[in-house]
């Protein structure tokens, strides 16, 4: 019986291979990702990334688990929010990013209310109904099995809680988005050539995005997860979108 296959950037590999392929594109760009995301997005990102927040619901006491959180820009606002009787598990499925999260936080003096802990979106490692909020940002994309991701969130978060996922998305209008096709597949790869001497990873970026389901595609999908209310905003006109759901 031949295994199933799944998409890594445009190409189609097993699913078994393609965690160890996106592991392999993390720890190349692990250096150099904060640089190369303000270089991607003019410094955008971080107005996407403030948004979310924003929009979290995230306050004092609250639990927080921040999944793909990568150099830690997320986890480093959830932990100023939920204090110090509030606490957040900074995760990612990729030791080197990981250790990117911790650094951020340690050297802006973040310690006793947050862990760190190597995670498998698919599969989390944590009791029902545990989290207020679980956010995941520019990670979705990478999962194998984003279905049985969104379901192990559901499960995951307290009822009353939220899951915000901050990806990237499809533009809503024709023109901006030939032009957006155009820097992406022409811009970016090069960018990552110039400043990370990594094109290859930058292309896989590109070409994920490319793959992912769309803002209604992924609304749907949240919802067959066990979420409820499930909404979204476009952001710089659908570049990225950030999906809210709840669990009732």
């Amino acid at each position: 019986m031949s295994e199933q296959k799944t998409h890594f950037g445009f190409q189609e590999v097993n699913e078994s291979d393609k965690q160890s392929l996106v592991g392999d594109v993390f720890r190349s760009v692990a250096s150099n990702y904060d640089v190369m995301n303000d270089a991607m997005s003019l410094g955008v990102h971080r107005a996407w990334k403030w948004f979310a927040v924003a929009q979290s619901g995230v306050s004092a006491g609250d639990k927080v688990l921040d999944l793909a959180a990568g150099s830690g820009d997320l986890s480093l606002k959830f932990a100023k929010k939920v204090g110090e009787h509030g606490h957040v598990i900074v995760t990612d499925i990729n030791e080197a990013m990981l250790a990117q999260g911790r650094k951020r936080l340690v050297d802006a003096g973040i310690a006793g209310n947050v862990d760190y802990c190597l995670v498998n979106a698919e599969d989390l490692p944590f009791d029902d109904n545990t989290f207020d909020c679980i956010s995941i940002s520019f990670g979705l994309r990478n999962v194998t099995h984003k279905e049985t991701a969104l379901a192990s969130m559901a499960r995951c978060l307290k009822p009353g809680g939220r899951a915000i996922i901050l990806e990237f998305s499809q533009p809503t209008n024709e023109t901006f988005r030939k032009f957006y096709d155009t820097y992406s597949f022409n811009v970016i790869p090069a960018l990552g050539e110039f400043i990370a001497n990594d094109r290859d990873s930058y292309q896989y970026l590109v070409e994920s995005i490319r793959q992912h389901p769309p803002q209604e595609e992924l609304k749907e999908m949240m919802l067959g997860a066990g979420f409820d209310h499930v909404h979204y905003h476009n952001l710089t006109g659908g570049v990225v979108a950030l999906h809210i759901g709840y669990k009732y």
